[in-house]
């Protein structure tokens, strides 16, 4: 574990384990690294290097008051990424993780890059527009901006116990520890940051980013994915990229790196040798 400080003062919390090809996670809103324990150790015990850092505002990282956009979310990974000189990466984004991979593939180049997964992840754009009709309307993430404000410990609450992991579906059997590792998670970081992340995450349009991006790319998304709608992003995105694979799965949630870690690692890891 360490930190690095960005060129901007910012301190980013990280941690490396391990030794092998580097795999480089980026985790959702408005989670941690600590959100991706199971992978880290999952391909950590099958000889990869694992490499996750907190985002800007955070976890551990400086709960800067600026700076949450895109670009500096993909400034602050290069600046890890270099620090620790990794090569050969594989970068993995969950949710806004993803948005942050492809906006620092596209802006950082490929030269430090091997594959890049994108799960459950933003891109394309998940706001309506003219351009973008099947989008959310803005409506619904100003409401996420306006819960976020009102109480943020309630709805971190109401979030997880409900879409985020699809325990609102019937016959679901919702995991307090789950829940309250969200909501610990999301308590840890900044509200400002938070609430500027949800126009970060909603209003960036990653399409000619996708489109530059010439390494392998998998996509994983589950077609019950109440956060990030399947139609309007997991599918768009595989075929914006210029070497993407799509995989689908079947009433999976947003958050199925977490509830449905065991086929997600399995099936990450079997890509990763193919």
């Amino acid at each position: 574990m360490g930190t690095i400080t960005t060129t901007d003062g910012t301190e980013i919390f990280y941690k490396d384990w391990g030794s092998g090809q580097p795999i480089v996670f980026s985790h959702g809103w408005p989670l941690s690294a600590y959100d991706w324990d199971t992978q880290m150790l999952f391909f950590l015990q099958h000889g990869y290097r694992v490499v996750a850092h907190d985002r800007r505002g955070h976890g551990r990282s400086t709960q800067t008051s600026d700076g949450h956009d895109m670009d500096h979310y993909a400034d602050d990974l290069a600046a890890v990424t270099e620090h620790l000189d990794l090569h050969d990466a594989v970068h993995v984004g969950h949710s806004t993780g993803g948005g942050e991979v492809v906006r620092y593939i596209a802006r950082h180049g490929e030269s430090r890059v091997a594959r890049a997964v994108l799960i459950s992840a933003v891109p394309p754009l998940m706001v309506q527009t003219d351009a973008n009709p099947g989008g959310l309307p803005k409506s619904v993430f100003d409401d996420l901006q306006a819960q976020l404000a009102a109480n943020r410990s309630e709805f971190y609450r109401a979030l997880p116990s409900g879409p985020f992991y699809g325990y609102n579906r019937p016959g679901a059997e919702p995991s307090e520890a789950i829940i309250q590792n969200w909501w610990r998670q999301g308590m840890t970081g900044g509200a400002k940051a938070h609430y500027d992340g949800i126009v970060a995450f909603s209003q960036t349009d990653f399409t000619e980013d996708l489109k530059q991006i010439s390494v392998p790319v998998l996509v994983m998304h589950g077609d019950d994915d109440q956060i990030v709608p399947y139609a309007d992003s997991g599918p768009l995105s595989a075929k914006l990229v210029q070497n993407g694979t799509l995989k689908t799965y079947q009433g999976f949630p947003h958050g199925m790196p977490t509830t449905e870690a065991a086929t997600i690692n399995a099936d990450l890891l079997a890509w990763l040798q193919s």
